[in-house]
């Protein structure tokens, strides 16, 4: 029975982020997003933009970051941010389990991070706040299309 749960605590999510709308969850690589859900099973858990985008002769281009072979992702969930106007930072925000309960940190991004209707960073300013069940996470400008909600009350939240 001992290996039952210790199998269970290794597979089954601490906490989840639900996307939002349309733009949240198209922004999610596949394979890492079910039915709308992003399982969060390690801490901290940081989140980045994976494109970069470029003015070529007056227009606007996206292109994919290069992938290094051996060396260790900055980040555990790399959205791509789809709009002309960026609103992720390459290593955006992370999410941290303290003993008190949930932390999200914005780690200086340039759009900042709304967190239950409170902004946080912006310029580059970083910041941070407690992260409980059910809130809403804004990554980007006030009027981002990337918003999830964070959701830990789950069958057992043993962090």
């Amino acid at each position: 029975m001992d290996d039952k749960q210790a199998i269970l605590k290794l597979l089954l999510p601490k906490a989840v982020l639900k996307a939002m709308t349309t733009e949240a969850e198209r922004a999610v690589p596949d394979g890492m997003i079910h039915s709308g859900l992003i399982s969060l099973r390690q801490f901290p858990f940081k989140v980045g933009r994976e494109s970069r985008g470029e003015i070529i002769e007056g227009k606007f281009h996206r292109t994919e970051r290069p992938r290094f072979g051996d060396r260790e992702p900055h980040n555990n969930l790399y959205l791509i941010d789809a709009g002309e106007l960026m609103h992720i930072s390459r290593e955006h925000l992370l999410i941290e389990s303290t003993e008190e309960g949930y932390m999200l940190v914005d780690l200086g991004s340039a759009c900042g991070t709304t967190v239950g209707g409170v902004r946080i960073g912006g310029g580059d300013a970083g910041g941070s706040v407690p992260l409980k069940d059910g809130d809403t996470i804004g990554i980007g400008a006030e009027a981002t299309p990337y918003v999830y909600t964070f959701i830990t009350d789950l069958i057992s939240d043993s962090r």
